[in-house]
């Protein structure tokens, strides 16, 4: 199925809790020298307009990233949301906030030199967006149209000495479930040092229990889970409510930081928001 389209949830909750965790996580990776192969397997536009008519119809960016936005100066008691809202107010033309990055756009801006990027897009329409980004076009920078979770497989074991991969497809389909469980495993098994951050909706039906249980039960230490409430549903009620991530081989202390940034931005959305993580396998 190839009816997604991110421009409709961009800056959303669950963009706000992904793309902390990945901008987190290559800031830590990087304390190292040595280079990093990045792989993101759904990347989408790569920026997002907020003016754009499919983003302001859905307008989820406005319970999302537009709250934080207004309290980022009292966020910047945080050192990792400060340098986070730093980089986004960089993009921006001024003060007010009119363009939401995609994963792309947080890969390419921590991307050094000796740090090959592949963004694959299978979507024609979110390929085309994501190709005609002049901030993405670099030699080191691969946009591939083409499927994702099949593409970081042929990738491995990589060359350089690390990995770091997202992997965030839109679950329309219910099998994508048992499709990124499998494609985590297997890159685990071959690449041992292998970072991998795994996205996921909280949905009323828990469909996430077959990708998350599967971890539990895989044997692969050190996973990480992190799960972000936004509202509460009522009886009967569906749609997504909150927005999950596992994360394998996570950075030493990144764990801490991430839990005291969300926890700050849940105050900011105030009513039912909430945060909570566990390692899920072996700390």
């Amino acid at each position: 199925m190839l009816s997604y389209q991110h421009a409709y949830h961009a800056g959303s909750f669950a963009d706000v809790h992904k793309h902390l965790a990945l901008f987190g996580l290559l800031s830590a990776l990087q304390a190292k020298t040595s280079a990093i192969t990045m792989v993101d397997t759904h990347a989408g536009r790569g920026l997002y307009p907020l003016a754009d008519a499919h983003t302001r119809q859905a307008g989820e960016y406005r319970d999302g990233i537009v709250p934080v936005w207004a309290q980022r100066k009292a966020l910047a008691a945080d050192p990792l949301l400060d340098d986070w809202l730093g980089r986004l107010a960089g993009l921006q033309s001024g003060e007010a906030l009119r363009v939401y990055p995609g994963s792309p756009w947080w890969f390419a801006q921590a991307q050094r030199r000796q740090d090959p990027l592949s963004l694959f897009e299978l979507h024609p329409g979110e390929h085309r967006g994501l190709d005609s980004q002049t901030s993405l076009a670099r030699k080191q920078i691969r946009r591939i149209h083409a499927d994702g979770l099949a593409g970081l497989a042929k990738m491995q074991p990589v060359a350089t000495p690390r990995l770091c991969a997202l992997i965030d497809p839109s679950y329309e389909v219910k099998t994508e479930y048992r499709d990124v469980l499998k494609a985590f495993k297997q890159v685990a098994k071959k690449t041992r040092h292998a970072v991998i951050l795994v996205w996921y909706p909280l949905l009323a039906d828990d469909r996430h229990r077959t990708l998350t249980d599967g971890l539990g039960r895989a044997g692969i230490p050190k996973i990480w889970q992190s799960e972000l409430v936004h509202h509460d549903l009522a009886p009967g009620q569906s749609g997504m409510y909150g927005s999950g991530l596992v994360l394998l081989n996570p950075p030493y202390q990144l764990d801490q930081r991430l839990d005291a940034g969300l926890t700050a931005i849940t105050r900011v959305w105030g009513g039912q928001a909430r945060c909570q993580s566990r390692w899920l396998a072996g700390e």
